[in-house]
């Protein structure tokens, strides 16, 4: 009944997200909450520092309700940010350091940001961006390095402030953070989430099988500007008073030592990162002993990964989720193998229904999109209610997911509707063709879209990263074959096409515009 409680109005925050770390720091004050580089935060350091620059930042008119905007890799100076902003009641936003200055811009504009706090070594990207058309920063903060006139250095600024509470009332209904779409057909939407949405997303994460635990330690190496990085496990774990060994971008080799240096318990990886792990040559000899829970999302993982993890006797579970939902479903270490290609059943407090184009149940078994509700489902796009409207008609966040359920509650993801194939009047949905052909333990990645067939009008062609050190020499007919022994022939690629790696936006989405209009000018006529 909590998030019927929600869903009329309730706040269950009492003093926001910011008060999560104030809380820890006082039961458990001792504990470290970070690890970045030679530094170890504890939660009592973690809370004074928060409070002393939420202070600096209100002494320079931040205001409850402001954007603060980040422009960050990976960092301690990341979270306190976050933390500062939370405890001051402004609203967070995280910016993709892979963008371009006119898409940096933009978001900045977009969001009103009053105050940029950026990495040094970002700093290129940083100013080009606030020169941009519509921005208005005020506040200028630079992490390391030498500011320019006008910016302030985040330490300075951090020792300026007071050690002592905010004491700002933070409703649970208000704005935590802005957190942008990754754009794949537009500009990107900003996702308005609440302190509400992410605290839900933590319950529903800890309502679930193994959860999370205070003596628990991970390392945060997921970009924290993603749903995933920051959802998954390095908020949540910071809630339940436990250790995130931050690092500021993916290096396999680094990631594993630290994972066997800091004893880590458990680990949310996306699937490329998990095989780059196990692709180095002396991957066995780490001892990765103390790893007891394995989490990926994002995309299918390869059954290679699985099945090592599996017979280590280390739980693994998938979980899917998006930008304006966090968590929705997960599938548990149980399922992993005996419902692979689903992506599980609807987290604890996550309400999910499969619909028709006029919004009716379809029949278990049958395709239809995907509809969301839950106290983790975001409030509405910053500044777009024609957007919002049409994404809560009906009054379900429409998730553009199609999708379809079995007789125990077990969803398959079929794709986006725009990327739906249609060949000789059948339908096929991609990632059920990916997800077969990355079975295939000499597939590192793959991507299917549809391509003109004189024949057919359109027929798949999938797209693969041969699998790092498989050394098996795959051709596109062998794994023709493969797909032919797990498919429907129409649904099987009429063509496959090797890569060194797929092209991907800024957010690290696959662009299957680009993979279209790279191979699919000339018509197949087999």
């Amino acid at each position: 009944m909590l998030d019927s409680a929600v869903a009329a109005g309730h706040d269950t925050v009492d003093g926001g997200i910011g008060s999560w770390i104030t809380r820890r720091a006082f039961f458990a004050g001792h504990r470290i909450a970070l690890v970045d580089g030679d530094r170890r935060i504890t939660y009592s350091e973690l809370d004074r520092r928060t409070d002393q620059l939420a202070h600096a930042l209100s002494d320079l008119g931040v205001r409850q309700g402001d954007r603060v905007a980040v422009l960050m890799t990976n960092s301690a100076a990341f979270l306190e940010t976050l933390f500062a902003a939370t405890k001051l009641g402004a609203v967070f936003v995280p910016i993709n350091f892979r963008l371009a200055p006119p898409e940096v811009a933009h978001l900045l504009a977009d969001s009103g940001a009053d105050v940029l706090v950026w990495s040094d070594h970002l700093s290129p990207l940083a100013r080009a961006a606030l020169v941009g058309a519509g921005v208005r920063v005020r506040t200028r903060v630079v992490v390391g390095g030498e500011p320019a006139d006008g910016e302030l250095p985040f330490e300075e600024l951090l020792a300026s402030g007071e050690p002592r509470p905010t004491r700002t009332k933070v409703a649970g209904r208000d704005l935590f953070c802005l957190m942008y779409t990754s754009g794949t057909t537009g500009r990107p939407k900003g996702a308005m989430l609440t302190h509400d949405n992410f605290l839900w997303n933590v319950i529903n994460i800890l309502s679930n099988g193994r959860g999370m635990r205070q003596t628990d330690r991970t390392v945060a190496v997921a970009p924290m500007f993603h749903i995933g990085g920051l959802g998954a496990h390095t908020l949540p774990l910071l809630y339940v008073g436990g250790t995130s060994v931050i690092m500021p971008s993916f290096d396999a080799e680094k990631t594993l030592a630290a994972m066997v240096r800091e004893r880590v318990t458990l680990q949310f990886l996306v699937p490329a990162m998990w095989s780059a792990l196990m692709a180095l040559p002396d991957f066995d000899s780490y001892d990765l002993s103390a790893l007891e829970l394995a989490m990926t999302g994002a995309a299918p993982c390869p059954r290679p990964v699985l099945d090592y993890f599996l017979d280590k006797g280390v739980l693994f579970r998938e979980a899917f989720g998006m930008t304006e939902t966090g968590g929705v479903t997960l599938l548990e270490p149980d399922h992993v193998k005996t419902k692979a290609g689903t992506i599980g059943r609807p987290l604890f407090h996550v309400h999910t229904r499969v619909v028709d184009e006029q919004g009716h149940d379809v029949p278990l078994g049958e395709v239809g999109e995907l509809v969301i509700r839950g106290p983790n489902v975001f409030a509405g796009y910053w500044g777009k209610p024609e957007a919002t409207a049409e994404a809560f008609r009906g009054g379900w966040f429409h998730s553009g997911d199609l999708a379809h359920e079995d007789g125990e509650g077990f969803l398959t993801l079929i794709g986006r509707s725009k990327d739906m194939i249609i060949s000789g009047g059948e339908n096929i949905y991609p990632i059920e063709v990916e997800q077969a052909l990355v079975r295939h333990p000499a597939v590192g990645e793959v991507a299917v879209v549809g391509v003109p067939h004189a024949k057919w009008g359109e027929s798949p062609l999938a797209v693969v990263v041969r699998a790092d050190g498989d050394g098996t020499d795959i051709t596109a007919d062998d794994l023709i074959a493969y797909a032919r022994e797990n498919l429907a022939h129409f649904k099987c690629p009429t063509r496959v096409e090797f890569r060194t790696e797929l092209p991907r936006n800024a957010g690290g989405k696959v662009l299957k515009t680009t993979l279209r209009s790279l191979y699919g000018a000339s018509e197949q006529h087999a």
